[in-house]
C-alpha cells in the first residue's frame, strides 16, 4: 500500500522537492514515504534530525509561489525588448510591435485599435462590435512610452494622398 502510494506521488513531488524553498510540512511527510530515511549511527542521527525538522518547518507557500520556483517565467515582468545599440551599426532600434499596432500623428498623439476587436465576434452584440471597431487615442503616459520605443524615423511628418487622418495631425487647443 505504502509502496504504491509512494510510486504515485513520486511524479508529483519530484518537481517540488527540487526547490528547497518549496518544502512544506506536507511534502516532508510524504517524501519520507517515498525515500525512507537511512539508518544512521546515533551521532549522525543527532545532527541530521534537527536539520530535517528545520527544513520541514519553513513557512507555507501558496501554489503560485511553489510553481514559480520551477517555472520562473510566471513571475517575470514583461519587458519592452528595446534595442539600445544594434549589432551592425550600433544604433537604437524601434520595437516592431509598436510600429505595427499603433499610428503616430504629427502632433505627438498615438492611435490604437480597441483590444479584442477581432476576437470571437460571433458572440458579441452588434453595438459592442461597433464600439470595438473604433480607433482611440492613447493617453499622455502611453504616448510618451511609445515615443521612447520608436526612433525618429517614425516621428517625422509623412504626407499621404487622401490621408484619412489629415485633420487630426495638427492639434488646436489641445494639450498633451
Amino acid at each position: 500500500m505504502a509502496a504504491a502510494l509512494a510510486r504515485r506521488l513520486s511524479g508529483l513531488l519530484r518537481p517540488l522537492s527540487l526547490a528547497a524553498c518549496a518544502r512544506t510540512p506536507q511534502t516532508c511527510q510524504l517524501s519520507t514515504l517515498i525515500q525512507p530515511t537511512p539508518f544512521y549511527s546515533s551521532v549522525t542521527a543527532a545532527v541530521c534530525v534537527p536539520l530535517r525538522s528545520a527544513l520541514c518547518q519553513t513557512p507555507r507557500y501558496n501554489a503560485l509561489q511553489r510553481v514559480s520556483a520551477i517555472v520562473p517565467s510566471l513571475t517575470q515582468q514583461p519587458s519592452r525588448s528595446l534595442t539600445y545599440y544594434s549589432v551592425k551599426k550600433g544604433k537604437r532600434k524601434s520595437v516592431k510591435s509598436v510600429t505595427e499596432r499603433f499610428k503616430r500623428l504629427h502632433c505627438g498623439l498615438w492611435l490604437r485599435r480597441k483590444a479584442g476587436y477581432k476576437k470571437k465576434l460571433w458572440k458579441k452584440l452588434p453595438a459592442r462590435k461597433k464600439r470595438l471597431r473604433e480607433i482611440v487615442f492613447c493617453n499622455k503616459t502611453q504616448s510618451r512610452l511609445l515615443d521612447k520605443m520608436t526612433t525618429s524615423f517614425w516621428k517625422r511628418r509623412n504626407w499621404y494622398v487622401d490621408d484619412p487622418y489629415m485633420k487630426y495631425h495638427d492639434r488646436v487647443n489641445l494639450k498633451v
